[in-house]
């Protein structure tokens, strides 16, 4: 077999085998398969699609061709995959809540893309958090505390890891097809039973509409459950920040704020209840999600959530004492100033995108591949839609290195937060459920 037949089978729209797409996908992990063949490869399945049993044959061999990771737990595995949004720091709180709850989390995530914040970028604030550990250190710290955060070894789906790379020179970025297969590969190589999606929509997700969003949702959903992977999704709102905090370290202040303080009345908690709900019925752990909901938010107000991210920061090489002493472990910017608006009224609109954007070029996130990240900068005490504001009131603090980066930041803040008269629209945080 040869690349050239697949690709002739796929430019002719002729449906796939098992052997030809795993060939192609070793292919992509060995380097049998050429720069050229997987650019083609990319861009024949963007204008042609690929038809469900196929997304779920790609999916598998891309998983298969590195470390598949298995589990032998007195407890359900289970994880969950954002599409990326702005102030969205959930993956934190939530898996030590799932941890609490009984679940075994072995969560494998990613930095910063574009105008979204990384988990890992957010962890890495915290002095010492290591997320490059070997597999069978997750392995203990799974064991031991229930969840451990890290990044995708080498080993992980190296053909995703290839035709990523490709996909982004090629103009191949938006194929929904390569999507599923993408994030799908990366999270079954984790050896996952469970899965929930939050797939995100509105100006601060990379799915602008509704109708994007469900496309993808229903993607995922269904090629995961054709792998075998008990899989099911929230469509989000993400019209504005769900949290307050944009930033790595501020982002981490807001998640164990939260945990410590035992405040579940916010948007940040609403969705971490939400999504942590769905995974524990999945998982078999709660009859139904009203079950679910109240058995994750006990977990955020009685403490126990807390004490487990603690336990989870130590075993991954943070301070012992980071959840009695976060305020004195994380750093901070040494400039931080409130963002004033031009004109009093209401916020009518926040432009997420724009938002995230501000912070990256605050040094909060990646111009460019491979730069550096400061950790202390952002936004905090951002806004939210309907919020009055005035000469008093600030659409934001911004915290910066110094006093021209936090000028430009302000600049783009009142750009992106539209204030006038009028109600903006109101939308309900969960719009849809995916199953």
């Amino acid at each position: 077999m040869d690349a050239r037949r697949v690709l002739s089978q796929l430019r002719d729209k002729q449906t796939l085998t098992q052997d030809e797409i795993t060939w192609f996908a070793n292919g992509l992990a060995t380097g049998a398969v050429t720069d050229a063949q997987a650019g083609a490869f990319a861009m024949g399945v963007l204008l042609n699609g690929l038809a469900e049993p196929e997304k779920v044959m790609l999916t598998l061999a891309m998983r298969d061709s590195g470390d598949v990771l298995k589990w032998d737990m007195p407890g359900p595995v289970a994880d969950k995959h954002s599409t990326g949004g702005v102030g969205d720091m959930v993956s934190l709180p939530l898996a030590p809540a799932l941890a609490a709850c009984g679940v075994y989390v072995p969560m494998i995530s990613g930095r910063g893309l574009g105008h979204t914040g990384g988990t890992l970028d957010k962890l890495e604030a915290i002095p010492g958090f290591k997320t490059d550990i070997s597999i069978a250190e997750m392995r203990k710290i799974v064991g031991d505390v229930g969840c451990s955060i890290v990044s995708a070894s080498g080993q992980i789906a190296p053909a995703d890891k290839r035709l990523y790379a490709v996909r982004d020179v090629t103009g191949t970025v938006e194929s929904i097809d390569l999507i599923t297969a993408s994030i799908l590969s990366k999270k079954l190589a984790a050896g996952l039973e469970n899965l929930v999606l939050d797939v995100k929509v509105g100006s601060g997700a990379f799915m602008k509409t509704l109708s994007d969003a469900r496309e993808l949702a229903q993607s995922l959903v269904k090629t995961a459950n054709g792998t075998g992977c008990n899989t099911s999704a929230l469509i989000t709102d993400m019209n504005q920040p769900l949290a307050s905090s944009m930033g790595n370290a501020l982002e981490v202040m807001a998640s164990v704020e939260m945990m410590t303080v035992g405040h579940v009345d916010n948007p940040m908690a609403q969705a971490t209840v939400a999504l942590g709900g769905e995974a524990l019925v999945l998982s078999g752990i709660a009859v139904d999600r009203t079950v679910g909901d109240a058995m994750i938010a006990a977990t955020l107000v009685d403490g126990r959530a807390a004490e487990i991210f603690g336990a989870m920061v130590a075993a991954q090489g943070g301070p012992a004492d980071f959840v009695d002493r976060w305020r004195d472990r994380l750093p901070a910017a040494p400039v931080v100033r409130d963002i004033m608006p031009v004109q009093s009224g209401r916020v009518l609109e926040i432009d997420g995108e724009g938002l995230g954007l501000a912070v990256v070029h605050l040094g909060g996130g990646r111009l460019v591949e491979g730069a550096r990240i400061d950790p202390s900068v952002g936004l905090s005490r951002v806004v939210r839609l309907g919020e009055a504001v005035d000469e008093y009131t600030p659409l934001a603090i911004v915290h910066a290195a110094n006093p021209a980066a936090a000028d430009q930041a302000a600049e783009a803040v009142r750009a992106a937060i539209t204030v006038g008269d009028g109600t903006p629209t109101a939308h309900p945080l969960v719009l849809e459920r995916v199953t």
